[in-house]
């Protein structure tokens, strides 16, 4: 998928919501539990129910290879259905990958060549030749942690070096990369202040905003600061839509859960 068919997909759904498909077996309807292959039917349902209100679907490779080889079956036959049935969708593999160049190569080649995913997540600790082997795909995208959500994001991310945060030299360094126009950046919602900073590096870059919702991250004041003049943000939600019904009609309030997030994204988008 290009970038400017992922921003005409927002546009025409009036959208930029990206559902994480987060699936745990202790959390889900206990009825698909007697199924044949209960993680994808619950994606499958949740996939049907909501995708003309989002532009994207981010399952965490974590949730699936916790199974074993079911649980990545499970997230093959999830990736086929959506490039089968909904092509038009961007698809996220959130697996923070990292590691030297011909490892990088080979996590690559699995997520963009072999599960045929339109874009992975990385983590950039090891530098440019950890990332770029990702950036060599045509296409594809690499979606690089720059400032996460989690309590623990600022130990490192926030340190000053030379006087500057460690996450803008980060992102400083990225623009410096080969096939950059390629990369995306994980930027958590719980940190809505940073935008404005954030957006004064990366002025055309799309970011992935985790942390609206459960974690507490406001949709309205992440999008003052991070909005740019072609959207530029994915805002995902999971737990807050796939596990807001528990019951044989878990996908109908999923729905409802993600035509709240999808309405909300739709009058923000009448001011740009």
């Amino acid at each position: 998928m290009t970038k400017q068919e992922l921003i005409n997909q927002i546009k025409l759904k009036k959208s930029f919501l990206c559902i994480g498909l987060d699936v745990d077996l202790n959390k889900i309807p206990k009825h698909l539990l007697a199924t044949e292959d209960p993680i994808f039917e619950f994606n499958k349902q949740i996939i049907d129910a909501t995708h003309h209100l989002a532009v994207a679907y981010k399952p965490n490779t974590a949730f699936y290879e916790a199974y074993g080889i079911k649980g990545w079956v499970s997230l093959e036959k999830t990736i086929a259905y959506l490039n089968q049935n909904y092509p038009e969708i961007f698809t996220i593999a959130d697996a923070k990958r990292g590691d030297i160049g011909n490892t990088s190569t080979m996590y690559a080649k699995a997520f963009f060549e072999d599960l045929n995913f339109d874009s992975v997540t990385v983590a950039p600790y090891m530098g440019s030749d950890s990332v770029e082997p990702f950036l060599a795909f045509e296409d594809k995208f690499t979606i690089m942690l720059a400032l996460t959500s989690n309590k623990g994001g600022l130990d490192f991310q926030g340190l000053k070096v030379d006087g500057q945060e460690l996450y803008k030299t980060v992102l400083e360094t990225a623009l410096t990369w080969k096939n950059n126009e390629q990369l995306m950046f994980v930027v958590g919602a719980t940190k809505a202040s940073y935008f404005k900073e954030i957006r004064e590096i990366v002025p055309n870059h799309f970011l992935l905003v985790p942390g609206v919702g459960a974690q507490g991250g406001n949709l309205q004041d992440v999008c003052t600061y991070g909005l740019n003049k072609d959207i530029g943000l994915l805002i995902n939600s999971s737990r807050g839509i796939i596990y807001a019904g528990n019951d044989t009609n878990f996908a109908v309030v999923a729905q409802e859960k993600a035509l709240e997030l999808q309405q909300e994204m739709a009058e923000i988008l009448k001011s740009i």
